[in-house]
């Protein structure tokens, strides 16, 4: 317990640079706190208490604007930035050292008693206000861009951006993430799938002007070529 304890504080300080001490991170983060009081909730649901688990579960969504069901698996070095309403259904299953932000939900689309909740990988990292909706998995690595809706599963190191979401990262760009191996928190500079089809629209239409000049300027040759040679056949 309390080397789970250790790693849920050691995930704060390594993800959050406004962090300045191990008491100010155990007073003042509903997210640490959301989780400890899931973990508590978790082991009674396990029990099949099920009822004190529920209860648990509601009063740390009260105390902290975070609804984790009871039921839900979470593993290690898990860190909520804020906070402030995270949603994360029952058959939810969060792997090792991942990040989420406000406003994120992880959610069902069905009301059938099954898994119905999306399952996160190692190391992944949804930005604010991103909806992971259904029964699939999002791989370990990978990032969903801020106000984000994934409804289909998500392979590993990918980059998730849109509604619906859409993947985005290149190749070297993700090399570059590798190369790195730190917490991107970055999710705010995440690519725009629609800016870059438009800028790609408007350089088409840039290249097509130019050939457009070209032409008249072929054209206008042509012309004064022919213009000359009807004089010289008049003059002869």
């Amino acid at each position: 317990m309390f080397k789970t304890l250790k790693e849920d504080i050691s995930a704060v300080f390594q993800r959050d640079p406004a962090v300045r001490s191990m008491l100010e991170v155990i007073v003042c983060y509903p997210g640490f706190h959301a989780l400890q009081l899931h973990r508590l909730a978790h082991k009674m649901w396990n029990w099949k208490w099920y009822f004190l688990a529920r209860c648990i579960s509601q009063f740390g969504r009260f105390v902290t604007g975070i609804e984790i069901h009871p039921g839900a698996r979470i593993g290690r070095g898990f860190f909520i930035d804020h906070g402030m309403g995270v949603v994360i259904g029952e058959t939810a299953e969060i792997g090792d050292n991942c990040t989420l932000y406000h406003g994120v939900t992880l959610g069902g689309t069905s009301w059938a008693k099954e898994k119905r909740h999306p399952t996160l990988g190692d190391d992944v990292v949804i930005g604010s206000g991103a909806k992971i909706l259904g029964p699939f998995k999002v791989g370990s690595g990978s990032k969903v861009g801020s106000n984000s809706v994934v409804v289909k599963e998500v392979p590993e190191k990918a980059t998730v951006v849109g509604v619906p979401g859409r993947m985005v990262l290149s190749e070297e760009e993700r090399r570059q993430q590798d190369e790195r191996h730190l917490f991107d928190l970055e999710h705010g500079r995440l690519p725009d799938p629609q800016a870059q089809a438009i800028s790609r629209l408007f350089e088409h239409i840039r290249s097509l002007e130019q050939q457009v000049v070209q032409l008249q300027d072929q054209q206008k040759v042509l012309n004064d070529q022919v213009k000359q040679d009807n004089l010289n056949e008049r003059r002869a």
